[in-house]
């Protein structure tokens, strides 16, 4: 049709369509709010909701004391290992000064040594005794940090246990807020996809068609993007089941509307010739035969042979000449293209 249209006219409706959009486009942006904001009319659960309040807070008291007590035996863990290491390494270096130090009492055998000899010994056993307190120390420790981990690790099961007991109710509930959230969806957007409907059906060729279209837009991505994605699985029973609803909806007016316009057709071919061409839309009409196409029946018919004048299918005039200088031309042309004369002047000349 847009080879039918004055140039400015193209723009207009470019400009109209872009329009269409905007609107579209700023109701589409109010809708993804207000859908956006529909959960919140559901208080938002979770699985701690559902424990055993009885157990449940001493629970997950015994974690949390557990992890602090954990934390402290890691921390003095860590000192006593540091310790014991530290009278590791002075024992062992005091060995070593005293075997260093025996070596040299053997090779002079000085008697006036042997009280030296006695007070170093005493020393190691100093240190001996000290590295013995510093190990039994960690290994307290050790044993304080596995009660620690052990008693957290019970209570986390006992914890994973009530999760269990209560993960059944939850899903439960989980389920049935999203299936009430999945309402307030369709009561948003049912009554939009009807009005749009509407819309297409009354107004859609009215001198509002851009806001027509704008809201038809609106309403067809508020049920496509904004409900269709969120409806409930349940195994894809509801979806299918849906699908298949919608389907034969669709596929019934189709099917009518079908047998609607196949028979308004019937009834236009039915008419004289002359009566059709007279009523039908110019842009339709030229951008039809600009198809080869009949502006009457809608079947294909060879225009380019130059000698096919009327439709072979429902008899409409296609090509006729003017009544001026008798050049043949489109019948539907409102002027001939060759003398400029007016269509009507030639058709009242030659009645």
């Amino acid at each position: 049709m847009s080879k039918t249209l004055r140039f400015s006219e193209k723009w207009f409706h470019r400009g109209l369509w872009l329009v269409a959009l905007l609107f579209a486009w700023f109701l589409v942006g109010l809708g993804n709010t207000i859908v956006g904001d529909l959960p919140q009319v559901e208080v938002r659960r979770s699985l701690d909701d559902y424990l055993d309040p009885a157990r449940a807070p001493a629970v997950k008291e015994a974690i949390r004391v557990a992890e602090i007590n954990a934390r402290e035996a890691q921390d003095a863990l860590e000192q006593a290992q540091l310790g014991h290491q530290s009278a590791a390494a002075n024992n062992r270096a005091a060995r070593e000064t005293f075997s260093n130090w025996l070596a040299t009492r053997k090779a002079t055998a000085r008697p006036e040594q042997d009280q030296e000899l006695i007070a170093r010994t005493q020393q190691l056993d100093a240190l001996r005794q000290a590295e013995r307190e510093a190990l039994a120390g960690m290994e307290k420790q050790q044993q304080a940090a596995l009660d620690a981990r052990q008693a957290k690790e019970r209570a986390q099961r006992e914890l994973q246990s009530l999760q269990d007991s209560a993960r059944d109710a939850y899903l439960s509930a989980l389920r049935a807020q999203e299936l009430r959230v999945f309402g307030y969806r369709l009561l948003l957007t049912l009554p939009l996809l009807a009005a749009a409907g509407w819309l297409f059906a009354k107004k859609r060729k009215t001198s509002s068609w851009p806001f027509v279209w704008g809201f038809i837009i609106f309403a067809l991505f508020a049920f496509f993007v904004e409900l269709v994605p969120y409806l409930p699985s349940y195994g894809g029973y509801v979806r299918y089941i849906v699908g298949i609803v919608i389907t034969v909806v669709g596929g019934r007016y189709a099917i009518q509307a079908l047998q609607r316009y196949l028979e308004q057709q019937k009834q236009a071919e039915a008419q004289p010739a002359q009566q059709r061409q007279r009523e039908m839309d110019y842009d339709l009409a030229q951008t039809r035969m600009s198809k080869n196409i009949c502006p009457g029946c809608e079947r294909t018919v060879n225009m380019s042979d130059g000698k096919t004048d009327f439709c072979p299918h429902c008899g409409l005039s296609l090509f006729d000449h003017c009544g001026q200088c008798n050049t043949r031309k489109n019948a539907f042309a409102r002027y001939c293209y060759a003398c400029g004369a007016s269509a009507k002047a030639s058709v009242a000349k030659a009645a």
